[in-house]
């Protein structure tokens, strides 16, 4: 019989493992997600990019892929905020025009972590996006 913390820990392993599948990036460009814990807000910034014939994001003004674990200074497209994962989603999927996202896996994740945002910001604890 499975105990609580095997549980959780199946699904960790579960969830890890699908992180670390191929996806196609989204050619609208990508978010970086984390929490303002002063404001008490969920917080993406919204990146362009081009994606090259390797399936690799490129900064769309040096045409250079972008590291995935090196911070890279841009500036980005936009903003967006809110007090729930559903608000920023509203905001981002039902008030931006033209969205800025255009693949519905990419949806998905957002969603998911806009979630798991909300439950870190809730519960006081570090958010770190997958």
């Amino acid at each position: 019989m499975l105990t609580t913390n095997s549980l959780a820990e199946e699904r960790a392993a579960l969830d890890n493992k699908l992180s670390n599948r191929f996806i196609d990036l989204d050619p609208a460009g990508y978010f970086v997600i984390f929490v303002d814990r002063e404001a008490q807000l969920i917080c993406a910034k919204h990146y362009t990019n081009v994606i090259n014939d390797q399936g690799l994001a490129c900064d769309p003004e040096t045409g250079e892929p972008l590291p995935c674990n090196v911070k890279v200074e841009r500036v980005p497209t936009a903003v967006f905020t809110g007090r729930t994962a559903k608000e920023l989603c509203i905001k981002i999927f039902e008030e931006t025009q033209p969205c800025p996202i255009t693949y519905l896996d990419h949806a998905a994740y957002l969603g998911r972590e806009f979630v798991r945002a909300e439950i870190a910001l809730l519960n006081g604890q570090d958010y770190v996006q997958d």
